[in-house]
């Protein structure tokens, strides 16, 4: 077929789903948004930051709006009230998943948690809600998180001799990602002295970033199989990959189980019952998604709020002095903090809070989608229409937070019957209703233990020459939300010597 009659075919087909979702649009009242432009609608308004430009927009259109991105309706709520419609009140019929296209280059899609819907769905979080994050489950890996978080403590001490800066997100990241290596698989990933940690992290961060760039695939679902961009040809290696390590991993322990050995008890003994077991819906292939998941969510998330939270103490000493002297107080310098220990420090838990209402990991909860037309607040999502929560505009809304741009872990304190468990829909930094994150336990457990594990033995300093004030706090948008430039941080250990 000539180039000629190729584009006159996809510009007809564009041009007649445009007419199509026009039209159809035009005979149901949905929410207030932007005209947009013909064919492509408001794809040029998302701009680099989808959440900045979705919150601007919303203070133009309302806490419920309507953007035609290319051939997807797409409802987007900005507010407490809308996410509570959406996560709560209709929870049943939009929590299916609108599934990026670039999602399905990785091997066994439909076997994935974040993206999965149905029995499958259901299958996979009860397994997860059962066999992983239950309280006795948690309580009883309590030594394998402080193992891990003495390794990090370890590895900066070290750093201290030489007087060198700590890349913060980097350790804080190979932490994590070794305490859901240890977890699932009763061995460590990284390294001790984290020199493996970037390969993981570069995998992790091409999937978390692909997984949202703005793909005509995703806007103009005929042409999928085209791959325009590249997008999943980008993003395949990075699946292979990390596909390759597991089965590494997989392959030695059903080695070990067919010669007798005794199981260790951790998840991948749990996932290789299930495969054993008749209809359960598992097999070797289909639990490799599910880990992914596992290691995605649990070890990015963790260590980018790590670091934003040191990035903000570091901004703001007179905070840090405070955490510190709250750890130094209440446990001392004779040992190391312990999970226990958390309940005592009311300040740090704030700060934690705080950084996470500030810099939501997961700044637009994972896409959902409208199984049936549904009316909120007298307007109508249209059946498979695309609907998406913007945690960050909420977690910043004026009407419910008093000078929410700023870092004031204090509020906290004040308004301490506000959590994250999902009841309260101005501060959803795990999201609310069914698709709630069920590793958020773990997630909080971890991040109080590594930032009051690496406060209290160390004071702590920028490079040389850098002020507070002019920290750079810009942010990288992606599935995750990190920091943009990596922070560097100089610790010392001039005081508080019994903790070597």
């Amino acid at each position: 077929m000539e180039l000629h009659t190729i584009l006159l075919l996809c510009i007809s087909l564009f041009c007649w789903f445009f007419l199509r979702t026009y039209l159809h649009s035009k005979s149901r009242k949905l929410p207030p948004g932007p005209n947009g432009f013909p064919i492509i609608g408001s794809l040029l308004e998302l701009g680099s930051k989808p959440n900045h430009s979705l919150a601007n927009l919303a203070k133009i259109h309302g806490p419920l709006m309507t953007l035609k991105l290319g051939s997807v309706i797409t409802i987007v709520a900005s507010s407490p009230e809308t996410a509570k419609e959406i996560l709560q009140k209709h929870d049943k019929t939009l929590s299916a998943r609108t599934v990026p296209d670039v999602i399905t280059a990785q091997p066994n899609p439909e076997a994935t948690l974040a993206w999965v819907t149905g029995d499958k769905w259901r299958n996979r979080r009860r397994i997860c809600s059962t066999q992983m994050f239950t309280n006795q489950r948690l309580d009883s890996l309590q030594e394998i998180r402080h193992e891990k978080v003495a390794q990090l403590v370890n590895h900066m001490r070290k750093q201290c001799q030489s007087g060198a800066a700590v890349d913060i997100g980097r350790v804080a990241f190979a932490t994590t990602l070794n305490l859901m290596s240890s977890t699932i698989f009763s061995t460590d990933i990284v390294d001790p002295e984290f020199e493996t940690a970037q390969e993981f992290k570069d995998l992790v961060w091409r999937i978390m970033e692909d997984s949202v760039k703005p793909n005509l695939s995703d806007y103009f679902p005929i042409i999928r199989w085209l791959d325009l961009q590249g997008v999943k040809r980008h993003i395949k290696p990075a699946y292979l990959r990390l596909h390759e390590i597991f089965d590494q991993v997989i392959e030695k322990r059903v080695e070990d189980r067919a010669l007798g050995m005794k199981k260790t008890g951790d998840f991948l003994d749990v996932l290789l019952d299930q495969c054993e077991e008749e209809g359960s819906g598992f097999d070797r292939q289909t639990i490799k998604p599910l880990i992914l998941d596992l290691f995605l969510a649990g070890s990015d998330t963790s260590a980018i709020t790590t670091e934003w939270a040191m990035a903000e103490l570091l901004r703001n000493p007179q905070k840090l002095q405070k955490v510190r002297e709250e750890i130094l107080q209440q446990i001392g310098t004779e040992r190391p903090v312990k999970e226990s220990d958390i309940e005592k420090l009311p300040y740090l838990q704030a700060v934690v809070k705080e950084v996470m209402r500030l810099h939501p990991a997961v700044p637009l909860l994972l896409p959902h989608k409208a199984q049936e037309d549904t009316e909120i607040f007298g307007f109508i999502v249209p059946k498979n229409s695309q609907v998406l929560v913007n945690a960050w505009a909420i977690e910043r809304d004026p009407k419910y937070w008093e000078k929410p741009l700023e870092f004031l872990p204090e509020r906290f304190l004040i308004k301490s019957s506000v959590d994250y468990k999902g009841r309260d829909f101005e501060y959803i930094p795990f999201g609310a209703g069914r698709r709630i994150c069920p590793g958020m336990p773990l997630a909080i457990r971890m991040v109080n233990l590594m930032l009051a594990s690496i406060v209290q033995p160390f004071s702590w300093n920028l490079p040389k020459g850098m002020a507070p004030e002019n920290l750079d706090m810009e942010e990288q948008f992606g599935l995750t939300l990190r920091k943009a430039i990596p922070l560097l941080a100089i610790p010392s250990m001039e005081e508080n010597k019994a903790l070597i």
